[in-house]
């Protein structure tokens, strides 16, 4: 009986996370614009068809940059699948969809505008004594 609270999809998402990650690690996407790639997080669809995995690269890089390590994971969707098939051994590997993960972007959009609004803050506060 299944663990209340996690649904098998939430387990073979972080299986697949995991994997993904130690391929990763080991150089096994030999593209080099999927160098230093971090598996962000991965969202299983309830029937376990379709990967929907989030990466990054471990440096700051610009928007086209970002499409290219999309598209170089996406050419190796393929062999990836066929990696995870074996070492998961689902009866169904589910397809791999592949998207930049824009959460720490945006994390750091909300920082810079809080910034600026702390520092109009002081210089409003200053002014005025």
């Amino acid at each position: 009986m299944a663990q209340k609270g996690f649904r098998r999809a939430d387990r073979v998402s972080e299986r697949i996370r995991s994997e993904l990650m130690e391929l990763m690690i080991r150089g096994a996407v030999r593209d080099p614009a999927a160098k230093d790639v971090v598996v962000s997080a991965v969202r299983m669809t309830d029937d376990l068809s379709i990967a929907r995995i989030y990466v990054r690269v471990l440096e700051e890089i610009d928007a086209d940059r970002q499409g290219l390590v999309v598209e170089a994971l996406q050419r190796a969707s393929g062999f990836l699948r066929h990696e995870l098939g074996q070492r998961l051994q689902l009866r169904h590997v589910p397809s791999l969809e592949f998207y930049w993960d824009e959460v720490v972007d945006s994390a750091l959009r909300i920082e810079s505008i809080l910034e600026e609004i702390r520092d109009d803050s002081d210089a409003g506060s200053e002014g005025s004594k």
